[in-house]
């Protein structure tokens, strides 16, 4: 492939690539960024639910290995 070959792709691609920058900034404009509050709030639910799972998880895992023990002893 020589350089003239190389110049002509690099030419060819400024157009698109320039087409797919202003669209991905058009698409970013509609993107609903949330407030400070809002972030909080969903951060507040994610970490409540997750020690929730987690303690169910741990008095689940308590249980059965004490239930396996018994089986086994």
């Amino acid at each position: 492939m020589g350089i003239q070959e190389q110049v002509g792709k690099v030419r060819d691609s400024i157009p698109r690539a320039t087409t797919f920058l202003t669209e991905v900034w058009s698409e970013l404009k509609k993107v609903h960024w949330p407030t400070r509050k809002e972030t909080y709030a969903a951060t507040l639910v994610v970490v409540i639910i997750t020690v929730i799972v987690a303690v169910f998880l741990g008095v689940a895992d308590y249980a059965v290995s004490h239930l396996v023990r018994a089986v086994l002893s």
